[in-house]
């Protein structure tokens, strides 16, 4: 017997996780932006030799899409301080459904191109390894190309019982 939704989603509030933006590269033409990119809390460290990591990737996604199609993403770590950059890139913002979510936001790239947002807590740069199926999502895995942190001790955003929360260092 399996565990319904309602159930899933009430125990699993309580699993504390940090929260990023898994950006790419769109697809030429498709959207009208060059990238394309969502909040995402599912990440986790595979493996550090080689240096691997996977991401969960909503299925119905058109960021999932375009990091399927151009085989690289990165993942940008927020800061506390970043919460309205992770409701934006999750899509509760105020922007319209015709605008860039990367619209005066700050982006650097690195090995693979794909952006990253310049005031990120840290940063993967990424090239997809392989693809799983997860039911509703696709499980990716990255080969870490590059990475990079901060120096300074900002504090991580974390999302915690349905909300963010953050830790001082």
């Amino acid at each position: 017997m399996s565990v319904d939704r309602s159930t899933m989603r009430d125990t699993l509030r309580f699993w504390a996780s940090g929260v990023s933006v898994v950006a790419t590269l769109a697809p030429q033409g498709q959207p009208a932006y060059p990238y394309a990119g969502m909040t995402v809390s599912s990440l986790m460290s595979l493996s550090l030799e080689p240096a691997q990591i996977l991401v969960s990737l909503a299925k119905q996604s058109t960021t999932t899409e375009s990091v399927l199609a151009s085989k690289i993403f990165s993942v940008s770590i927020l800061t506390a301080e970043q919460a309205a950059l992770a409701d934006r890139f999750a899509g509760r913002s105020d922007l319209s459904a015709h605008q860039n979510r990367f619209d005066g936001v700050a982006v650097v790239t690195a090995a693979t191109g794909a952006p990253i947002l310049q005031e990120a807590l840290a940063w993967l740069d990424c090239r997809v390894v392989s693809v799983h199926d997860g039911s509703t999502h696709w499980i990716v895995v990255g080969e870490v190309v590059a990475a990079s942190h901060r120096e300074d001790a900002a504090s991580p955003l974390l999302y915690f019982n349905r909300a963010y929360a953050s830790i001082t260092p």
